[in-house]
């Protein structure tokens, strides 16, 4: 027997970075969708460019039936957003063919899994296209606002854990520095953690800017007073002082510019057509610059550049560890398989409610909707006063801000 439900068919999506746990949310989603409110669920594959290629499959319970523990995501996925989309060697607005999409497949709800990324281009796709749709959050970098905590971080915490673990054993053979650079974009929260429980000496952590200097007295007090070796976890996104003071100053001008943009466009829109060739090769400008934030380079990674500063600085040799993409594969955790479980079924019976436009997040022990305009743009971050910091700094941790020793 099964229950009333106020919605009868959904479409899910994953975007953005793949991540343990994305199978488990699936499975947990569709099985109780269907199983218990006789909803229809279509697969849509490889995230936003799936909508809009059209591009599905219709899931059943038995075929999420053995991908409670497998890595990935069978529905693949793409960091493509519907609003700036390559189409044809162009960037497009595909977003009216997305919600085209949406209703040709007579989806009530489109229930999208991803990170900071995705809970705006979902909620821009329902404040645009007037759909309705539903999140879950999903990131190793856990710097989703709204939640506890996202899906795939406890996987890749022990992750990163376990490699701390393992260099210690080589640290210490050779009496060496090891840096380790870790995952979590501009937030702190994996290396912090993972830190921690590693029991690194010093963690460098976006929201701290370090000052290599103190890091480099550090390691040599630690080797005066006997520790001859040291392991230091730096996030991918940990800035120097230095770096930090140039950023600040950078947006500064960049607010300023972009005041003064807005004043001379004002003035342009008086004298120039719209279809004035200048103004269409400005605006293209501007739109791929835009779109350049998911576009990587192979660039050095911070720990080689802070390892090789600090030997020249202490003359100990220094060696670097950078995890990379090993963090998001693999079999999910427990933890992260069990949230998952819970996030995807919560996620069922609120579609069965006719709740949308919410991202279900974890909270003090309880699956919650919230509303999207509250969670969509914001990224949470580690606050200087956070108890984990404060543990850090009170079992000698040096977070490249000052030196335990000298407190």
């Amino acid at each position: 027997m099964t229950s009333e439900s106020k919605t009868s068919c959904i479409g899910i999506l994953t975007s953005g970075g793949d991540c343990p746990g994305l199978n488990a949310a699936i499975r947990a989603v569709t099985k109780a969708a269907i199983n218990e409110y006789n909803m229809t669920v279509i697969g849509i594959l490889d995230g936003f460019r799936g909508l809009v290629e059209n591009r599905t499959i219709h899931l059943e319970a038995k075929k999420v039936s053995g991908i409670l523990t497998t890595g990935g995501t069978i529905l693949g996925t793409s960091r493509d957003k519907v609003h700036k989309m390559l189409m044809g060697g162009k960037i497009r607005d595909m977003t009216e063919v997305a919600v085209e999409n949406v209703h040709r497949n007579h989806i009530d709800c489109l229930v999208c899994l991803g990170g900071g990324g995705t809970q705006k281009n979902a909620l821009r796709l329902h404040q645009v296209g007037g759909i309705n749709v539903m999140t879950l959050p999903k990131t190793i970098d856990n710097d989703v606002e709204g939640t506890d905590t996202t899906f795939g971080f406890d996987t890749a915490l022990q992750i990163a854990t376990d490699a701390i673990d393992r260099l210690h054993t080589t640290a210490t053979s050779h009496h060496r520095v090891i840096v380790c650079e870790i995952m979590g974009h501009k937030t702190g929260w994996l290396t912090l953690s993972a830190g921690i429980a590693g029991g690194a000496d010093a963690i460098l952590i976006p929201e701290i800017p370090y000052d290599l200097n103190v890091v480099a007295d550090y390691l040599l007090e630690r080797r005066r007073r006997g520790s001859r070796f040291s392991i230091i976890a730096v996030a991918e996104g940990a800035v120097s002082v230095e770096d930090a003071k140039g950023q600040e100053e950078q947006s500064a001008g960049e607010r300023l510019t972009a005041e003064e943009s807005s004043k001379n466009l004002k003035k342009k829109k008086k004298a120039k057509s719209v279809n004035d060739p200048a103004s269409v090769s400005s605006a293209w400008g501007r739109l791929t610059a835009d779109d350049t934030e998911d576009n990587h380079l192979v660039v050095e990674p911070i720990s080689s550049r802070i390892a090789r500063r600090l030997q020249e600085i202490t003359g100990i040799d220094a060696r670097v560890t950078s995890l990379g993409h090993v963090q998001r594969g693999g079999i999910p955790t427990a933890f992260d398989r069990w949230l998952c479980t819970r996030l995807g079924t919560k996620a069922a019976q609120l579609l069965a409610q006719g709740v949308y436009n919410v991202m279900v997040g974890y909270d003090s022990g309880l699956c919650k909707p919230i509303p999207l305009e509250q969670v969509a743009g914001k990224r949470k971050i580690v606050p200087n006063d956070h108890p984990m910091i404060v543990s850090a700094r009170l079992v000698g941790t040096c977070m490249g801000d000052k030196s335990p020793f000298d407190s």
